[in-house]
């Protein structure tokens, strides 16, 4: 164990997060879209969220720009691009029926934007991702492979979560998740966890109280918790 490289270490790590942002955004993008059907309005809110400048003329430009601009870096397109680019390169470790399955939601993606029903068009990419999650548990049997894989994927859900200001009994288990899977990476991995990072957000996290104090705090530490030893 610890003897995968750099290089290989980094993009199974981004391809867990890379996978889980695809798909973790499609499905708020899918909320979003009910409530500004049912509001007109909504979407102002989730570019506060992450920080973002509010440049669309309405909510159709908005979400057609987050659905499929390949060049917007918060969008479903980007980020599927970038889980297919490192599922490729790591075919062999997670298998080709594993890297099928990007594929296969890469061209979902793509249909849906020629849909008279783009909402509709898009369902099946829900079931797509959870065959994609479970054909890498059942073809990755390189224990660190696989954890690290999944330590990028339990990262970009909780970052996510806190950037959304999911309620603390939501954030709170996939924090404990997460926790799990760091204590799992071997000393010699590339990838490691800051002990006082995960300290003050092990302290964040410890009641629903300290959560809704510092759950801004806890976002800048995430983004630095599991990062490339020195």
């Amino acid at each position: 164990m610890g003897t995968i490289s750099l290089e290989h270490s980094s993009r199974l790590y981004w391809l867990g997060r890379y996978a889980e942002r695809t798909f973790s955004t499609l499905l708020n993008l899918q909320k979003l879209y009910d409530r500004m059907i049912d509001m007109g309005t909504g979407f102002t809110d989730y570019l506060y969220a992450f920080g973002l400048e509010n440049n669309y003329e309405n909510s159709s430009a908005f979400l057609r720009s987050f659905l499929y601009d390949e060049n917007n870096p918060d969008s479903v397109a980007y980020s599927l691009e970038r889980a297919y680019d490192n599922g490729i390169v790591l075919r062999e470790t997670i298998s080709s029926e594993a890297l099928s399955f990007l594929q296969m939601a890469k061209d979902t993606l793509y249909r849906s934007q020629h849909s008279g029903n783009i909402r509709l068009s898009l369902l099946p990419l829900k079931d797509i991702f959870y065959s994609f999650w479970g054909c890498v548990m059942d073809h990755v049997f390189d224990e660190e492979a696989w954890n690290l894989i999944f330590c990028g994927k339990s990262m970009e859900r909780t970052m996510l979560l806190l950037r959304l200001q999911a309620p603390y009994t939501e954030a709170k288990p996939e924090f404990n998740r997460l926790c799990r899977r760091l204590r799992f990476v071997p000393e010699g991995t590339p990838y490691r966890s800051t002990p006082e990072r995960l300290e003050l957000l092990t302290e964040i996290f410890g009641s629903p109280e300290q959560y809704a104090a510092g759950f801004r705090n806890a976002v800048t530490e995430m983004e630095h918790l599991f990062e490339v030893s020195a």
